[in-house]
This record gives structure tokens, C-alpha cells and sequence, in this order.
């Protein structure tokens, strides 16, 4: 049987999303003949607004995507922070430069998901993803959230946890917050659940 190719494509400024996707990542490669890899989008933020920023260093082992890359993969999970309820620039700017693709509807029918971090409560939980969903409706993708699939992480009241059925989440604050274990966990779940599902739609035929 192929191998199901799932891309986990990202940007992370402070690190927050950068987590969260290895653990997506960890997920999907949980699944038996899936291979999970891991994408960065350019930045296009100058070195000097990103020392300004104290923004880190983006991590050396992961590759930068084109928007034609894309095409390789089986499957996608989208994941960026949050600015003002939508998708940051960079990401958005990665998306803008796919109209080749949307041209020819190149992504048709490719499951992809998403996940984000915001600041805080008001930040964009669900506005983040209900306003990326227009980037995959376009694109013709099929868009795989996790419903409450996650099981009682779901309906967890005793501690601040990013997240919804639209996909996972986390919080960063002041940026000093970290992924919790139980944002981790619902991480893992997505990339678990996001390749099961393009596993079964990749290894079955469409109709003629």
C-alpha cells in the first residue's frame, strides 16, 4: 500500500504554534502508513523587526514550502497564530500566493485542517478558524474538523484550554504561556484523526 503523505504547514513568530505542530505531527505519524512532515511558510518580517520583537530563531529543521509543494502532499494541516480573529499576515500571504492553484482548483478534494494559538479569551478561538475556513473552501479542500470527537478534553472547565471543534488551539498570553499538556494532548489527537481520515480518502478511488 502507498505511503499517505500528511504536511503539517505552519508559521510560529514566538514558538507557540511551532509546538503545537510537532505534536500534530507526532499524531499523524501515529497512524500506520502515513509519513507526517513538518513545513514552515516564508517569514516576511526583516530580521530587524524580528530582533525587535524578540521574536526567536525559527527552528533549522524544517524546511521552508512553496505553494506548489502543496500538490505532494495527501493531506494538510494548516496551524497559525491569531491577529485580531484571522490568520497571521504571513500565513495569509503564503495563501495569497497559491492562485496558480486555486486557478486550476489543483487542492480540490484534499482534507486539510487547521489550528492556531491566540493571546487570550477574546483573541480568536473560533473566529481564527471560522474566517481560515475560507482559505480552504476556495481551494476546493475538504475541510476535517474534529467535532467533539476529542472526548471529555472537550468539556474541560477547572483550567484554561485553547481549542474547539474546529481544531486545536492554545493560548500564549503575554507569550510567556506555553501549550498545556491537555492543548498538546488535543494536538496529537488532530494529527491522529486528520491522517486517519486522508488515509481512508487517499486509498479510496474516486468515481469516474
Amino acid at each position: 500500500m502507498a505511503t499517505t503523505k500528511v504536511y503539517i504547514v505552519y508559521y510560529s513568530l514566538h514558538g507557540h504554534v511551532e509546538i503545537m505542530a510537532r505534536e500534530v505531527q507526532r499524531g499523524a505519524n501515529a497512524v500506520q502508513g502515513v509519513e507526517a512532515t513538518l513545513w514552515q511558510v516564508p517569514e516576511t518580517l526583516s530580521n530587524t523587526i524580528l530582533q525587535k520583537m524578540k521574536a526567536p530563531s525559527k527552528a533549522n529543521d524544517v524546511a521552508e514550502i512553496r505553494p506548489d509543494q502543496l500538490l505532494e502532499a495527501d493531506g494538510l494541516i494548516f496551524g497559525f497564530p491569531s491577529r485580531f480573529g484571522v490568520m497571521a499576515a504571513q500565513f495569509k500571504a503564503f495563501f495569497d500566493a497559491t492562485d496558480e492553484l486555486w486557478a486550476s482548483q489543483a487542492l480540490a478534494g484534499k482534507p486539510a485542517g487547521i489550528f492556531w494559538s491566540t493571546g487570550f479569551h477574546g483573541g480568536g478561538q473560533e473566529l481564527t478558524a471560522l474566517t481560515a475556513i475560507t482559505q480552504l473552501a476556495h481551494h476546493g479542500m475538504i475541510y476535517v474538523p474534529l467535532g467533539y470527537t476529542f472526548g471529555s478534553g472537550m468539556f474541560e472547565m477547572n483550567e484554561v484550554k485553547g481549542g474547539s471543534s474546529y481544531g486545536a488551539g492554545t493560548y500564549a498570553g503575554d507569550g510567556s504561556r506555553q501549550p498545556t499538556e491537555l492543548e498538546l494532548q488535543q494536538a496529537f489527537y488532530q494529527g491522529k484523526y486528520t491522517a486517519e481520515i486522508t488515509k481512508k480518502l487517499s486509498n479510496r478511488p474516486l468515481p469516474a
